[in-house]
């Protein structure tokens, strides 16, 4: 995986120490986050909006993508770097949301079906969540 400074460089962003701590942050979890999570993490380099403004533009880079958890909260994991690109995501993989402990896990592996819309339709964004319990939880 490339390090962070790296991707935003090649994407032509400036380098900043708060884009770099959360696109490593995000490089190393293994779950999605939501923005209030970074901002309690970060309060002291970052205001929400700042928070909101970056991953928006990780977002439309093709770094990241966003999935929302069955609270409607909107959750952030990086995206799949040989696929995704500023003009397309492709991260369609199911999206396990955990009922016990809320976290939301990108299960790459797991590939939604085919999806036969009726003629005249466009797909814009395909995103399927199951809920259970992690394996965390289950211990």
């Amino acid at each position: 995986m490339k390090k962070a400074p790296q991707i935003l460089d090649e994407l032509g962003f400036r380098k900043t120490e708060i884009r770099i701590k959360v696109l490593e942050h995000l490089q190393k979890v293994e779950k999605a986050v939501s923005q209030p999570e970074l901002e309690k993490k970060f309060n002291n380099l970052a205001d929400r909006v700042t928070l909101y403004r970056i991953l928006s533009a990780f977002e439309e880079k093709g770094i990241i993508h966003k999935i929302m958890d069955v609270h409607g909260v909107a959750r952030y994991a990086m995206c799949n770097e040989k696929h995704c690109t500023e003009h397309e995501h492709h991260d369609e993989h199911v999206h396990f949301n955990c009922t016990e402990c809320g976290d939301v896990v990108c299960l790459d592996t797991v590939k939604v079906p085919i999806i036969k819309l009726p003629k005249d339709f466009s797909l814009s964004r395909l995103n399927l969540n199951i809920e259970g319990t992690c394996d965390n939880c289950q211990k």
